[in-house]
């Protein structure tokens, strides 16, 4: 009996979801442009602090906010920069809003901007 039941829910499973996929969606609100829905890049920044710069590798450390793009809690971390230039402009204490990615499994800081006081 318990087996019945179980291949019956199964196979009513199978035929339902065709069903709701074929839907119209009369129901939903498509007036949402995609322009409307890119994040502007100043809220794709975080804020953090500069702790230690080490030209010699292009790493910096920051204790940072949320990087919610990459999944990641506050916390301090070393990030390597995307170019050289960018560790060149900051110094240890400096207040930053910084954008980092993944980019070929390393977490690279892709955009740096000095806040301003």
């Amino acid at each position: 009996m318990k087996k019945l039941i179980v291949v019956s829910a199964a196979i009513a499973s199978v035929f339902a979801a065709p069903a709701f996929a074929g839907d119209d969606m009369a129901g939903m609100n498509m007036s949402t442009k995609a322009s409307a829905m890119k994040v502007s890049s100043t809220n794709a920044l975080t804020d953090a602090e500069v702790k230690k710069v080490d030209a010699s590798t292009g790493m910096v450390t920051l204790k940072h906010g949320a990087l919610e793009n990459v999944g990641m809690p506050p916390m301090t971390m070393a990030f390597k920069a995307k170019d050289a230039a960018m560790v060149k402009q900051v110094k240890e204490g400096d207040k930053v809003k910084v954008r980092v990615e993944d980019v070929d499994g390393t977490l690279t800081i892709v955009k740096l901007e000095k806040r301003s006081s």
